[in-house]
């Protein structure tokens, strides 16, 4: 399996893995956190909320990036600097210094291909693309599960031993709790 991670710049293959099935659903398409007001996510229902991503991956850095197998879209991860998404005011995700650092705070891989891996080239993927983008460093907010099973619907923060892994390190305990698992900051300096 070869697989290709590239910035996500193609909202059709964005809307492939994050997207509802029905336009009119008010679901996350991934907004929840890198939207910088709660408001304004509150605000977007629907095909609105579909217009907005749009508009985001029309945008330099695109707002993640994308693995492919071939030219089927497989996964997705969120991947953007801190400063414009709502980890910049988040009071449960402490900032452990001021370093203009990247966050990297949604894993989603399409049905087919869990358990495959797809999540480490997600997650590779989006520390080069942090890195290409001058990024010092990049932290994550991982579940820390232990080994323990995460809910599928709860699992898309990805869990400490993936991170771990990829060589991030804990920074520092959260305030955050995600399906009964603590979340972690774990960090990566990209100097």
């Amino acid at each position: 399996m070869a697989i290709e991670v590239r910035p996500a710049t193609t909202f059709d293959d964005v809307a492939a893995v994050i997207g509802p099935k029905r336009p009119t659903s008010n679901v996350c398409f991934c907004l929840s956190y890198r939207l910088l007001s709660s408001k304004e996510n509150l605000a977007l229902h629907g095909p609105e909320r579909a217009e907005r991503v749009r508009a985001l991956c029309a945008l330099d850095p695109a707002p993640g990036v994308l693995a492919y197998e071939g030219d089927e879209v497989v996964g997705w991860a969120a991947v953007h600097p801190r400063a414009d998404t709502s980890f910049a005011t988040n009071r449960r995700i402490p900032h452990v210094d001021d370093l203009d650092v990247w966050s990297v705070w949604c894993f989603r891989v399409r049905p087919g291909h869990r358990k495959t891996g797809i999540s480490h080239y997600l997650l590779a993927g989006a520390v080069d693309f942090a890195r290409e983008h001058g990024a010092p460093a990049i932290e994550g907010y991982p579940v820390d599960n232990e080994g323990e099973k995460v809910d599928l619907t709860m699992a898309y923060v990805g869990t400490r031993a993936l991170f771990e892994r990829a060589g991030f390190t804990k920074a520092a305990d959260t305030d955050s709790v995600v399906s009964g698992f603590p979340r972690v900051l774990m960090r990566l300096d990209l100097d």
